[in-house]
């Protein structure tokens, strides 16, 4: 760290709520793919089965937190969590980065991690120490004049590659997609009936779209292990890929069951898993081959590097959940993430667009299933001044 950065101090940390789309790619209109008949772990009651608006996906809006220097320099991050979120930043957190120098990320993310021990270890705190980190991580890359994937160790390869979340893997191959992950349409509630209809589906994906196209599943943490067994078993002619998140984050003892009977097929999980020691879990009894935080949930740059690490001496790959640029300057620099996803957002998944649309500009959005990060400072993104954001304090 230079001199002029060293005597840089952050003076102001604000957070703000943003409604209809954005970080929280949930807040979609009721018509969209991503809040459709898809399994759950509330599935299992029928009033809440038909859409997952309809038990609250989509309520708490995205978190948006700015950091200021000294000098006026802003650097801003994102998440989900809206107003609690945002009040935790406000009210709690912020005392732990004002005064501190810029480039001082380790040391905050400790400090805020340790002091909100007692009420939070996932979700919406984990949610506001990431958007406060975010936001500190690009603060350092305006203040040095660097991308942040240069921070962290520069790049290791020249672009990166994705696969495509949706239920049109079709359209993903045609737009140079690797690969498509399917939402798992039906539970456990949904009996053998709904079983089979899973099968059906992926099958005849898997004919339409050839054996080079990988094909994954993501059951949302909806399964439980008898049912994971027999879908796993009856999917394998088929080339699953990977299965994703079959069971609840707590419940790494399933996810060791499953992974007996996986080979070929890996075992992803770590969207909703959240610090260091449940990473361990999830690699050491879960047995997991490909973990998944997403960077904008996960407490943000400062702990993947420990958890990237940590997976890498697992032998397990790291592909972060739909964290949009926040994980593409991760991924580039790491060798054991060698592909990302892409969420796609378009209300019918048959356009690509930008993944947090309308909340960032300049977002980097696959061309041809491939993406050239650009050497701008920080994130390289802007915040959309024209949508409405709402100060919490």
């Amino acid at each position: 760290m230079n001199n002029e950065a060293e005597i840089i101090k952050i003076k102001d940390v604000r957070a703000y709520v943003v409604k209809g789309g954005g970080a929280d790619y949930h807040d979609q209109s009721p018509n969209h793919w991503i809040l459709g008949y898809i399994a759950t772990p509330i599935s299992i009651y029928p009033e809440y089965r038909a859409s997952r608006a309809s038990w609250g996906l989509n309520v708490l809006g995205s978190l948006i937190v700015e950091v200021e220097d000294s000098r006026g320099e802003v650097g801003f991050g994102v998440s989900t969590g809206g107003y609690p979120a945002a009040w935790i930043v406000e009210n709690h957190l912020k005392r732990f980065v004002v005064g501190k120098y810029v480039g001082e990320m380790e040391k905050t993310w400790d400090q805020m991690f340790k002091a909100t021990i007692f009420y939070g270890r996932r979700g919406l705190v984990m949610n506001a120490i990431s958007a406060v980190d975010l936001a500190l991580w690009d603060l350092a890359g305006k203040v040095r004049g660097l991308p942040v994937y240069d921070l962290l160790g520069g790049p290791v390869r020249d672009e990166i590659v994705f696969y495509a979340t949706g239920p049109r893997p079709d359209i993903a191959k045609k737009k140079g997609f690797i690969g498509g992950k399917l939402p798992l349409k039906h539970g456990p509630a949904d009996g053998i009936e709904g079983l089979k209809e899973n099968v059906r589906i992926f099958k005849e994906w898997r004919e339409q779209l050839g054996d080079d196209f990988l094909l994954m599943y993501d059951c949302w943490m909806s399964l439980d292990l008898p049912y994971a067994m027999r879908l796993v078993s009856e999917l394998k002619p088929y080339g699953l890929y990977w299965i994703e998140e079959p069971f609840i984050p707590d419940d790494y003892w399933s996810y060791g069951a499953l992974a007996q009977i996986l080979p070929p097929t890996l075992l992803a999980s770590g969207e909703h898993e959240s610090t260091l020691h449940g990473f361990r879990m999830l690699l050491e009894a879960g047995k997991v081959n490909v973990i998944q935080p997403d960077i904008t949930w996960v407490g943000g740059i400062t702990p993947m590097i420990k958890i990237s690490a940590l997976a890498e001496a697992y032998g397990a790959y790291v592909i972060p959940h739909g964290s949009s640029v926040y994980g593409y300057h991760f991924i580039i620099t790491r060798v054991n993430s060698p592909f990302a996803e892409y969420l796609v957002v378009s209300p019918d998944a048959t356009e690509i667009i930008p993944q947090f649309s309308p909340l960032l500009l300049n977002e980097p959005t696959p061309e041809n299933g491939r993406i050239k990060l650009s050497r701008k400072p920080g994130f390289g993104v802007e915040l959309n001044r024209k949508i409405e954001l709402v100060r919490v304090k």
